[in-house]
């Protein structure tokens, strides 16, 4: 399952976002050894204080595995300030119709169940539900940030990063950015491949009576 939770829900899922915090220390400070920055056992950044959405995945103990957060190209944007240089012209891409994906984060088990291409069903799910988000969004592309192991995991998972232009080294990792495809025909290549039998994003709704 995965949930999507926007500014309007934030105080409603303090602790999920809490949670989903420590979970990128794990991922990012810990695993990776990036030089991100932390406060405790959370990680935390400027773009997480302009109000983004937030899809978190949670196995089926409810566990959380995963998560991604998106923002507005039109507004502030990781590509945009943090890694200008990953775009030849140096000028990042804003459209109404396009988001940034940012914080893409993995946690999963040794036993995590595979699917097709030896990747994890976990990982089909999650970019199942960014798909899924752009296209309840009306969004064209999703725009990313990520190094060239994901952009091989990509490939193989049949939804490539149409890439803005050359890797580059940013600190130990050789990143890339590039546009993810947002369609009914990617969405169909995942859940395939992924062996999703539907829609795997759950919007929480009011408590009412």
């Amino acid at each position: 399952m995965i949930q999507l939770i926007t500014p309007d829900r934030y105080g409603e899922f303090r602790e999920h976002l809490a949670e989903m915090h420590r979970l990128r220390y794990r991922v990012f400070k810990e695993r990776l050894g990036w030089e991100v920055e932390t406060a405790g056992d959370m990680e935390a950044d400027g773009f997480d204080a302009l109000r983004p959405a937030y899809l978190l995945l949670r196995a089926h103990d409810g566990r959380l595995q995963g998560c991604v957060r998106f923002l507005p190209s039109k507004g502030s944007t990781m590509l945009r300030d943090a890694f200008p240089a990953l775009v030849p012209e140096g000028a990042a891409p804003a459209a109404h119709d396009i988001w940034e994906s940012s914080r893409f984060a993995l946690d999963l088990q040794s036993d995590t169940p595979k699917a097709a291409g030896g990747i994890a069903k976990s990982t089909y799910e999650l970019f199942a539900g960014m798909v899924e988000f752009g296209l309840a969004k009306a969004l064209r592309k999703i725009l990313t940030v990520t190094d060239v192991r994901m952009e091989r995991i990509l490939r193989r998972a049949t939804w490539p990063l149409e890439r803005l232009g050359p890797s580059r080294a940013i600190g130990t990792t050789m990143a890339v950015a590039g546009y993810l495809e947002v369609s009914a025909a990617a969405l169909a290549r995942l859940r395939e491949l992924g062996g999703l039998p539907g829609p795997v994003l759950w919007a929480p709704v009011m408590q009412a009576a």
